[in-house]
């Protein structure tokens, strides 16, 4: 296991945070053992995937070791060559999780701030992330989850296998999805506490 900040590859982002973020999503009951009485973090994926006409998307809660997708859509017969989909499509809980250091999900998280990457090519910082040569991601749309405490808790993304023109109505839009979903999240929490 890697600590917070230390011994991080170049381009992962320094996540402070990390402790607390931690901690709050285990009282909350998110992470790896989601407690379904929440939301139907799977459903919600679906609806972003169908909002930003996207091919792939993801609810993420990241921890001290990894990224889990307690929400994830995938599409239907997944493209021929592309490992997301191919890995995405299978069953078991491995599926689920990526490396901290993979992705674009940390930026986001430590940032605090939406991320719009038409073309993950043409930014040397984020190009030479894994899931560029490894996945096949080519772009990234993402937005923190910061609840009611303001802990970032997670993210709410769209990807896609080739260049996407997001422009500011897709920054609107996942902007405005996190914040449904955080909310959504709070009335619960609010429902059972």
């Amino acid at each position: 296991m890697i600590p917070y900040g230390t011994e991080r590859p170049l381009l992962t982002p320094v996540d402070r945070d990390g402790p607390v973020r931690v901690a709050r999503l285990r009282r909350l009951g998110l992470g790896e053992r989601t407690d379904t009485s929440f939301v139907s973090f799977d459903a919600f994926a679906d609806r972003v995937a169908e909002v930003t006409a996207t091919p792939f998307s993801m609810v993420n809660f990241i921890d001290e070791n990894r990224q889990f997708f307690a929400g994830l859509h995938t599409p239907v017969g997944t493209r021929k060559g592309s490992d997301l989909g191919a890995a995405a499509a299978g069953s078991g809980s491995s599926v689920r999780h990526l490396a901290r250091d993979h992705g674009y999900c940390p930026h986001v998280l430590v940032r605090r701030k939406a991320l719009v990457l038409e073309d993950v090519c043409d930014y040397p910082r984020f190009a030479g992330n894994a899931v560029v040569d490894d996945i096949g991601i080519r772009s990234y749309l993402g937005a923190p989850l910061i609840d009611r405490t303001g802990v970032a808790l997670g993210t709410v993304c769209a990807v896609d296998t080739v260049p996407r023109p997001w422009g500011r109505a897709g920054l609107d839009t996942i902007k405005l999805l996190a914040r449904e979903l955080v909310g959504e999240i709070d009335r619960l929490e609010g429902a059972h506490g």
